[in-house]
């Protein structure tokens, strides 16, 4: 990688969801959340009482947050968002692989994590304001088993 490139700006990323059939509908002014953390469990060892060990437990990842202008109807995004928030569970949630990709100079992903599993479990429309000359905001929350770093 050049050294160009590092830092990598925060502020050109791309998402990509696997469902979007190659519709350009990603186009999000916040995402937040890629984070994993490992908790330790104490143990105390027998005959050892300086102490107690700490031993770590499987990861814990912290929700996807999107947020984006509201999309109309026919947003591949929506139209899976709805099937499981309005669809009264009569068929099964149907998780997909999400990327996001921070993007260098030359329009090429410089950082990139993939997101296993995912599904939404929120989704929110911030409130509106008559005061403010603001973009009508749309907030989607997704849950996933696992992330890993690409690159």
């Amino acid at each position: 990688m050049a050294g160009d490139d590092y830092p990598p700006p925060a502020f050109s990323f791309k998402v990509v969801f696997s469902a979007s059939s190659g519709k350009f509908d990603t186009s999000f002014q916040d995402v937040s959340g890629i984070k994993a953390t490992i908790e330790a469990e104490s143990y105390n060892e027998l005959g050892e009482n300086n102490y107690a060990l700490q031993l770590p437990k499987s990861p814990t990842y912290t929700n996807l947050v999107l947020k984006r202008g509201i999309a109309d109807l026919h947003s591949p995004l929506v139209k899976w968002c709805r099937s499981i928030f309005e669809g009264d569970f009569t068929k099964p949630i149907k998780p997909m692989p999400v990327q996001v990709h921070l993007i260098g100079k030359d329009r090429t992903p410089v950082r990139s994590w993939s997101f296993s599993n995912v599904y939404p479990v929120s989704w929110e429309v911030e409130s509106f304001n008559s005061s403010k000359n603001e973009v009508a905001i749309e907030v989607i929350e997704l849950r996933y088993d696992y992330l890993s770093r690409l690159l």
